[in-house]
């Protein structure tokens, strides 16, 4: 007689989604987890079997579904998100757009082809005007990117906050001509940006910016252009770690001392971010813990599809270093 994840359930005295948190590397208290793995032991149950039961009677296999695998955060979304989908007895299908919706497309046609139980996803930003009118085939849970409008689970950063408190920063260091540099491809990009305009005016101050790839790339070749000005900005911000790169290359090309001649902050709490001198200052997101509820949130939905939607919105750390030191204490430097 096979074992399923109701009988741990029952052995260990607690909720099927319980269990499934417990097994996935989701928050219950060490005490509980320890409970539910003595009634795995006890039953002989094995988490692949688990995969086998799931509401959704497919494959057992969970797509993942990125913008950039090369940025850094996307890299440890899904190194969170595959453990704990090992944990739980799932294999999983890892793609990346390269914020293509075309190649989006093809990768969400390939999770039908496979019969995917279930779906992480970091839509294109033309793919989430649609979501709320699209239909899957499996239950969706949204990374880093929502709508107000979505019928979808979604794991996300306060992203207007965030840039707000880094805005905030800057000025208390005495910043006045802050530039922005965003990614224009994705509703984080677009929602880092306004988190910048609201707080640029919330201090009554001039808002300048500019929108690029979101790429080290095109980071770089904007930002050489724009250090190159006259009235170029004292302090800039960037609205992903990729785009931080190519604006310190910029910076270090155009002979810009920082923070003396210009001062940086951005996001992602990348180990370059405190390894260059000076450290740059950055927005530290919760990265293994978005990758972790996220898959918990599908693994319950597949339990239990009937659950309301739940938009789950972390907040960030501001990790203040000497890119952004204050510029009372560095009077008479040009």
């Amino acid at each position: 007689m096979s074992v399923s994840i109701r009988d741990v359930a029952r052995v260990a005295g607690v909720s099927v989604a319980t269990v499934s948190r417990a097994l996935g590397n989701g928050p219950v208290s060490d005490a509980l987890r320890a409970q539910v793995e003595a009634a795995v032991k006890a039953t002989g149950y094995h988490p692949n079997l688990s995969a086998r039961r799931l509401r959704s009677q497919r494959s057992g296999t969970i797509g993942l579904v990125v913008a950039d695998i090369r940025n850094p955060f996307f890299t440890a979304v899904a190194h969170a998100a595959e453990d704990a989908a090992y944990r739980a007895g799932l294999r999983l299908i890892l793609c990346n757009t390269e914020e293509d919706p075309a190649r989006e497309a093809i990768y969400l046609g390939l999770m039908q082809e496979e019969r995917v139980s279930g779906l992480l996803f970091a839509p294109t930003r033309l793919t989430q005007k649609e979501l709320p009118r699209q239909r899957f085939a499996y239950p969706v849970v949204l990374i880093d990117r929502t709508g107000p409008n979505s019928a979808h689970d979604s794991v996300t950063l306060d992203n207007h906050a965030a840039m707000g408190a880094l805005i905030d920063h800057l000025v208390e260091q005495g910043y006045r001509r802050i530039g922005g540099l965003f990614g224009k491809t994705s509703n984080t990009g677009v929602e880092r940006r306004n988190g910048y305009l609201a707080g640029m005016l919330a201090h009554g101050l001039t808002p300048d910016y500019r929108e690029v790839a979101p790429s080290a790339v095109a980071a770089h070749a904007e930002a050489t252009q724009w250090l190159a000005r006259g009235d170029r900005p004292e302090a800039l911000v960037t609205s992903n770690s990729l785009l931080m790169t190519g604006a310190m290359k910029a910076a270090r090309e155009a002979g810009l001392r920082i923070p003396e001649q210009l001062a940086l902050a951005g996001f992602d709490n990348e180990s370059w971010t405190e390894l260059v001198e000076p450290g740059i200052t950055v927005i530290e997101q919760p990265v293994e813990e978005i990758g972790r509820t996220a898959m918990n949130l599908l693994l319950e939905r597949l339990q239990n599809p009937a659950l309301p939607v739940r938009k789950l919105v972390l907040g960030g750390r501001c990790i203040v270093r000497g890119s952004t030191q204050a510029r009372a204490s560095m009077a008479g430097v040009a």
